[in-house]
């Protein structure tokens, strides 16, 4: 008996993966969407490592000089469970000095969970990713911040560039990155509700042929 549980926990741990993506941002109010899945019940790390650079999860050396990036967590309702700016836990850039890269640990039970990568300030209102983010439909919302760019500036003045690098750690599956259109953030039920109505339409459309043909 004790043999079997090691070997359940064992099959367990080896399901848990860790998922590594890079991309760029066009606009400062651009949102990144991720969605992953939990086995079950897991510790989980969200990692960025686009301010200070880094070796992210997969070995790639990673550049510093991308955007001060914030992290919000939702579940499968689209429900907002966390959030999170930035990480006492990461290294400093080397050229601004400040600790702007995000670390969100979470203890996640089985299910399904979406994750926005987004630029400061441009959080999550909530309480559902419907909801949207404060600044959609505001391309260029950091000039206000003064660097010269316009855009893609951080608190410090600093010139920054739409690179992200993220990290997904702890998960058994996760998916490509999703940009939804400014201001159009949709529900993560909404596929699969479409799917489910599509197999109502069928089931009873399959059901209305038996019946004439019989």
């Amino acid at each position: 008996m004790k043999a079997l549980g090691l070997s359940i926990i064992a099959a367990s741990l080896a399901s848990a993966a860790n998922f590594s993506f890079q991309g760029t941002l066009t606009r400062d109010d651009e949102v990144q969407l991720f969605t992953f899945s939990v086995g079950s019940t897991s510790n989980v790390t969200l990692r960025t490592w686009s301010y200070a650079g880094g070796v992210n999860a997969a070995g790639t050396t990673i550049a510093r000089g991308g955007f001060d990036p914030i992290l919000a967590l939702f579940n499968s309702s689209g429900a907002l469970i966390d959030q999170n700016d930035d990480g006492s836990a990461v290294p400093a850039d080397p050229v601004t000095g400040s600790n702007f890269d995000t670390l969100l640990r979470s203890s996640l039970s089985s299910g399904t969970y979406t994750v926005s990568v987004m630029q400061y300030d441009n959080f999550a209102n909530g309480p559902t990713l419907s909801d949207g983010f404060l600044y959609s439909n505001s391309p260029t919302f950091t000039s206000v911040f003064g660097c010269s760019n316009g855009r893609f500036c951080d608190v410090n003045e600093s010139n920054r560039t739409g690179a992200w690098a993220f990290d997904i750690l702890g998960v058994e599956s996760a998916t490509t990155p999703t940009t939804p259109p400014p201001g159009e953030v949709p529900e993560p039920a909404t596929v699969s509700m479409m799917v489910a109505g599509l197999g109502i339409v069928l089931f009873f459309g399959k059901r209305r042929y038996a019946s004439v043909t019989r």
